[in-house]
């Protein structure tokens, strides 16, 4: 259900005098509320309230639809901008099988790829808490193994039957900064191209 629109105008406002700001941004000064509706109308244009906590209140005189839409498209790009970062977990036994922990590996390095945080834990069970080290060396492992993409934020840390630790992605370097080829130094001797190059002296024919 969307929301309802709050902002009075026009007719809606209703105080005896209000601080009027004309179309062109200037102030015009506080003026009776009809005087200034129909200094709008005169352009027609709209009388909207846009500060009313202010004594009088304070209305500017503008096209109220497109006002409405460029404030709403401000609001659209600023929520695309608006990184929601989701953690994702995955969960590891100390004995891992190897297929399976190359299964696990990929999640990671998916989420990662995604800008997602991982949280890894290992699950401890029975007489496997009395080798933490175990948990540890596995969490570490995995974090040389995605290290190109993720960097640990929370080290492992023993919470009760697990082992957890956070794996956050790498901040991406600009484009133009990756692999980005050597210029070469001004002045120098190099020839521009192999096409330029000298061709290869014809090899002297072997004598008996």
């Amino acid at each position: 259900m969307p929301e309802r629109d709050e902002t009075r105008t026009n007719e809606r406002i209703r105080v005896p005098q209000v601080r009027l700001v004309g179309e062109d941004g200037n102030q015009i000064g506080v003026v009776d509320t009809p005087q200034a509706l129909r200094y709008a109308q005169e352009r027609d244009l709209d009388l909207v309230e846009v500060a009313p906590d202010a004594r009088p209140p304070v209305c500017r005189v503008l096209d109220y639809s497109k006002y409405k839409y460029e404030q709403e498209q401000k609001a659209k790009a600023a929520r695309r901008h608006q990184k929601q970062v989701n953690v994702r977990e995955i969960k590891l036994r100390p004995k891992i099988a190897t297929n399976d922990y190359e299964t696990k590996k990929n999640h990671v390095v998916r989420f990662l790829k995604g800008d997602d945080r991982v949280k890894v834990t290992i699950m401890f069970r029975g007489r496997e808490q009395t080798h933490p080290e175990r948990g540890e060396r596995l969490l570490m492992r995995l974090a040389e193994d995605v290290a190109d993409l993720g960097t640990v934020e929370q080290s492992p840390q023993q919470d009760g039957r697990n082992m957890t630790m956070l794996l956050a992605p790498s901040k991406k370097k600009p484009e133009h900064e990756e692999d980005a080829p050597a210029a070469p130094a001004a002045g120098s001797d190099e020839a521009p191209a192999a096409a330029e190059q000298a061709p290869p002296a014809p090899a002297e024919a072997e004598t008996s």
